[in-house]
């Protein structure tokens, strides 16, 4: 469905040059001589790239209808990662080139929300934090408890983040899955 300029606005799903972009930023400008004009700045929900488009008061739009649906992390298998519809039950298979970085941070059973395009899978979301535990770090300093230092630390889905020194194997820490990054250690390791 073709939508005017003035309709756009942040999270609409759009379709340009056959690729479908969701409007991050969205101004619409009206300058005192001449004609009013939208400038924006667009993600392609496939290959993550951001674009800046302007687009002219009179231009028609094409809308592209985007489903989300909740998924549920089952397992991999020759670098697909299968996932389970959580409203059908059906199985679906995602490969790493779709996935890209986001591999990182699967486990088993993470709900993940999945945007669709004409029933193909554009990308997906992870939550923003997730717990892991920590299967490999070198060992820390007796009375280290200070964040200044960082080391490498191995968390259960294989992806390996720095940590602050104080970090033993064996800890659930939280990370934030859009900048890689140690948020806080959850239980400590008991002795």
């Amino acid at each position: 469905m073709a939508i005017s300029t003035n309709q756009l606005k942040n999270g609409l799903t759009i379709l340009i040059d056959g690729c479908v972009h969701q409007i991050i930023e969205c101004q619409h400008v009206k300058p005192g001589k001449g004609a009013a004009f939208v400038r924006t700045k667009l993600r392609n929900l496939k290959n993550n790239v951001i674009i800046e488009r302007t687009f002219k008061g009179d231009e028609k739009i094409e809308e592209a209808f985007v489903e989300e649906k909740k998924l549920q992390y089952l397992y991999p298998k020759d670098k697909i990662h299968y996932f389970m519809d959580q409203e059908t039950f059906e199985e679906l298979g995602l490969s790493e080139d779709v996935l890209k970085d986001k591999v990182l941070f699967l486990k088993d059973n993470l709900e993940v929300t999945a945007f669709l395009y004409e029933k193909e899978i554009l990308t997906i979301n992870l939550p923003n934090f997730i717990n892991f535990k920590v299967v490999y770090t070198e060992a820390g300093i007796k009375g280290d408890t200070v964040k200044l230092g960082t080391k490498s630390a191995t968390i259960e889905s294989g992806a390996v983040i720095q940590v602050p020194l104080f970090i033993e194997t064996g800890d659930i820490i939280k990370v934030d899955t859009r900048s890689k990054e140690y948020v806080e250690r959850i239980n400590p390791v008991r002795e």
